[in-house]
């Protein structure tokens, strides 16, 4: 089975149990995982659901496809993503992300939660993600080419929508919310990285470090999604700080933004619909 006939395997057996048209997509990282009970809900699709589709492995990601309304607006939201480090390859990790797009879906928000490189950033800022360095991983795009989703060769010079993100900012800024804003740079994982590593990254430009995203907004804009991407600092990365890092920690702060968290998600939801109508 090539790759396309495996997402439109996936996709076929998503439509026998709904029906249901999105125009947002939104992936729900650490810090969201309560988000789905803020979502006018109409039907849930867990993936072991789904005969051939990676199955998120993490201590607090539910692993789900949850389909609803957020402020009237159609979205389906990943409750719990998958990771290269749980064992997939770029290809299955991007998987839902071309999917939710065969769903319907003309936007993605992707959400994470982040170690802060930049020195200037504290546990709990929210950044909104201007670019992103995903060169430690393989390249989701690697292989055989799906001409049916977008070109052999896609332009990444604007992953990252800018009315969408001024969109996000708009929000913030109603909102009176601090919004930091910077670049993403995802190593592979499941190891935090070291302080050396993190010293590389910072003079790369990198202004936060995670395990997830990048590869999955390169996914996105292969196949014409328009893409925004919000990050909760949840710590300091590795050598910035003398505390050990720890998911726990992660978790912790993450839940402790949660509310404002969401408040800008849900802000930023009706903003886009308006955008892409």
């Amino acid at each position: 089975m090539t790759g396309y006939e495996k997402l439109l395997d996936c996709l076929r057996q998503i439509r026998e149990k709904t029906d249901f048209v999105p125009r947002v997509a939104l992936v729900l990282g650490s810090g969201l995982g309560g988000y789905a009970a803020q979502i006018d809900l109409r039907t849930a699709v867990p993936y072991s659901e789904i005969d051939g589709f990676p199955v998120s492995t993490v201590p607090g990601h539910t692993g789900r496809f949850v389909f609803g309304y957020v402020s009237g607006v159609p979205i389906v939201a990943m409750e719990g993503r998958v990771h290269a480090y749980e064992g997939y390859d770029s290809a299955d990790v991007v998987l839902p992300i071309r999917l939710m797009g065969l769903l319907g879906a003309k936007a993605l928000l992707l959400t994470n939660a982040a170690g802060g490189v930049n020195f200037a950033f504290r546990p709990g800022d929210l950044m909104l993600i201007t670019d992103h360095i995903s060169t430690f991983l393989p390249s989701p795009l690697r292989g055989a080419n799906i001409d049916e989703l977008g070109p052999r060769f896609p332009d990444m010079s604007a992953v990252y929508d800018r009315e969408l993100g001024d969109a996000v900012r708009r929000v913030a800024q109603t909102q009176d919310l601090p919004l930091r804003e910077g670049v993403y740079i995802q190593f592979p994982g499941p190891a935090y990285e070291t302080p050396a590593e993190i010293r590389m990254a910072r003079t790369l430009g990198a202004d936060a470090v995670g395990m997830s995203t990048a590869i999955e907004a390169m996914a996105a804009r292969h196949m014409g999604l328009r893409v925004c991407g919000i990050s909760c600092i949840s710590n300091l990365a590795s050598g910035m700080s003398e505390k050990p890092l720890s998911h726990e920690e992660v978790q912790e702060t993450a839940n402790l933004v949660a509310a404002r968290f969401t408040a800008l998600v849900t802000g930023a939801i009706g903003e886009f619909d308006i955008i892409l109508r």
